[in-house]
């Protein structure tokens, strides 16, 4: 038990997705694992094992933004032995061509955020991801006939900005999505020795102003679920 996760030691597996939200990790539990098992409840960050296609596998929220995420990834990664992790969220996109609902794998995670200037003692750090994981979920997502683009991201630490076009100077060097929480969770990963990947589906678009519902970023979004635990499982 760690301070913020209430499983036991063997309690969750070395494989784990990653979603922002803990109701879309129920989700995940409750329509893809055989026999999952609660294993955290704590503030109702819900996180379940299972099996998925055979192999032992587990899914936990994270909440909003990097400083939730970092609790818990430092938590599984540090007392749990977690190896591989991969976010499943949800991401603006500042390019046109980057359609609502299609799919986004973070090749880089740029952030606005102070954290890895306190952690480098000011200079810059580029988290970027597992190759082998940005390959299988590509791969899983062109078979699966799901638009997939791989681009740059930025982690941001605001959703409401004072400037509502800051986003257009991160567009014009090439970032394609905006989110929260990559940046931190490719850091620690790197830190840890572990994989790790997000994958992101647009539900929101800077450029048309089209958006999602809620109950939609919660329940539907299948096809990112899938390709996330397709390359969970890859070797």
């Amino acid at each position: 038990m760690s301070t913020h996760i209430q499983a036991k030691k063997g309690e969750i597996a070395d494989r784990i997705l990653l979603p922002g939200d803990p109701l879309r990790a129920k989700f995940i539990a409750e329509n893809y694992f055989e026999n999952p098992v609660c294993f955290n409840q704590v503030r109702n960050m819900f996180g379940y094992t299972g099996t998925y296609k055979g192999e032992r596998v587990s899914v936990m929220g994270t909440g909003m933004g990097m400083p939730s995420l970092s609790i818990y990834v430092n938590e599984l990664l540090r007392d749990y032995g977690v190896k591989r992790l991969i976010r499943v969220g949800t991401c603006g996109s500042t390019r046109k061509e980057v359609g609502l609902r299609e799919m986004v794998l973070g090749i880089s995670a740029s952030t606005d955020s102070a954290v890895n200037k306190v952690r480098f003692h000011g200079m810059d750090y580029a988290p970027a991801p597992a190759f082998n994981l940005l390959k299988a979920a590509y791969d899983a997502a062109v078979e699966k006939g799901i638009k997939v683009h791989v681009g740059k991201i930025l982690s941001s630490d605001s959703f409401y900005t004072e400037d509502p076009d800051q986003w257009k100077l991160w567009a014009k060097f090439g970032v394609v999505a905006l989110e929260m929480e990559s940046a931190e969770l490719y850091t620690l990963a790197a830190k840890y020795d572990a994989e790790a990947l997000s994958i992101l589906t647009v539900s929101d678009h800077m450029v048309t102003g089209g958006d999602t519902t809620s109950e939609e970023r919660e329940k539907t979004f299948r096809g990112m679920m899938e390709v996330g635990l397709a390359a969970l499982l890859s070797k």
